[in-house]
């Protein structure tokens, strides 16, 4: 039977040094790697969704809608599969991956030039938007592969440390490699023209990229979460159940690259399988005890859910039926990450700036509410006759969640630990 996960971590410091004052200014910003990553996702979760839910009041005849010199569903899920999420990952990744590695912890310096070369390159395209130039845009984006660049080479030697590169850190360092990958395509996109690499860059980003992601910091840290919160619970993460939903995402991934995901639906099943038997195993039902723990194991329930959904979409189009359009999809983006991210950030952020570890009623009932919203964009393909009604629903649901959350988490980042702590 396998050992319960134990929290201690053996070296580290529990008190500042007496003789080192607190940090200042851009000092606090900048004193740990996660403080300006997450800044900045935060930000995006909104800057990045106004835009879009413009464009979706703009469909239903509400008002007039923006231009956009791309399609702007390709703009949406480009900002979302690059612009949004990956912020968080490289702030969770810079923060953890050091932990999981036993090596020393990052310094915050390590994530400002990645972090300036990130913001600026998409501060760029949104230029590049607006003006309709696509050498803007592929500039843009070219900025954000240069920071994105540094940040993984940065993360290369801590992922692959000689005689510890498990499959944790190596797999989420290859789903950043891939990632790398996607943007160029895109940067292809933007400076040619052409639809496939759009479709490659958005394939990646969804199948190679996030979902990997969000696979290995699931199964790496939900169970250890889960064994510090409640009583009598052994840690289960068995490496052939991430392998398979790994191998599962780089199938549907190249499928969906060759505008064959219509027959991806035999894997599909597999991890939704094997996924749902996780939730089961981690005691989803427990968790509801510890809010805290809760919006993670919640959150991962949609990922499940999701595969389950491109599966029955992919059984259903073989036999001639063509339905939930994107419906798994979004169970997959919102479902999935957007839940796990708002549970993962405002645990770490809680528990890296001195604060306690628990969920206050705000934070619950926004992850309750997008968990709503999840469903309403989910429901707006299966519910064809409404399809325009719940997209915007779920687009103002999107703002009326993470612009509270962002209300409450920015400041923490420009403050000094609560409890004197260092970083």
């Amino acid at each position: 039977m396998a050992k319960p996960i134990q929290l201690h971590m053996p070296g580290r410091p529990t008190t500042p040094p007496a003789d080192q004052p607190p940090p200042a200014g851009l000092d606090v910003l900048f004193a740990a790697p996660h403080r300006p990553m997450f800044l900045a996702g935060a930000v995006q979760t909104v800057l990045a969704f106004v835009p879009w839910v413009w464009e979706l009041l703009a469909r239903s005849g509400a008002l007039a809608g923006p231009a956009w010199p791309w399609p702007p569903g390709w703009v949406h899920g480009l900002w979302a599969l690059y612009g949004v999420f990956p912020f968080f990952v490289f702030g969770f990744l810079m923060t953890a991956m050091p932990r999981w590695q036993g090596v020393a912890d990052t310094p915050g310096a390590a994530a400002r030039r990645p972090w300036l070369c990130l913001v600026a390159g998409w501060l760029l395209f949104d230029a590049g938007l607006v003006v309709a130039l696509p050498g803007l845009l592929a500039a843009g984006l070219a900025l954000v592969l240069a920071g994105w660049a540094m940040a993984a080479r940065f993360l290369f030697p801590v992922a692959f440390k000689p005689g510890k590169a498990g499959l944790h850190p190596v797999a989420a360092w290859c789903a950043l490699g891939a990632g790398a990958l996607g943007l160029a395509a895109w940067i292809a996109f933007a400076l040619g023209g052409d639809p496939l690499a759009a479709r490659v860059g958005v394939s990646i980003g969804m199948w190679w990229l996030l979902t990997p992601l969000f696979m290995v910091v699931g199964h790496r840290m939900i169970p250890f979460f889960s064994a510090s919160a409640l009583p009598k619970y052994e840690a289960f993460r068995p490496d052939w159940a991430l392998r398979l939903l790994l191998a599962v995402s780089v199938i549907h991934g190249a499928l969906a690259m060759a505008d064959l995901a219509r027959l991806a639906w035999p894997v599909d099943l597999a991890g939704a399988a094997c996924a749902l038997w996780l939730s089961w195993k981690w005691q989803l039902r427990r968790s509801l005890a510890v809010p805290i723990l809760a919006m993670l194991h919640l959150g991962f329930a949609w990922l499940g859910i999701a595969w389950l959904l491109f599966g029955l979409q992919g059984v259903l189009q073989a036999a001639g039926i063509h339905t939930l359009g994107l419906a798994p999809l979004h169970a997959l983006a919102v479902g999935y990450f957007a839940t796990m991210t708002l549970a993962m950030v405002s645990r770490v952020t809680l528990g890296h700036s001195g604060r306690p570890l628990v969920a206050d009623s705000l934070t619950w009932r926004l992850a309750l509410a997008l968990h709503g919203v999840a469903l309403v964009r989910v429901l707006a393909d299966v519910l064809p006759v409404a399809h325009d009604a719940l997209l915007v629903l779920a687009g103002i649901g999107w703002l009326a969640v993470f612009g509270p959350w962002v209300t409450r988490l920015l400041p923490i980042y420009l403050k000094p630990r609560a409890d004197g702590r260092p970083g």
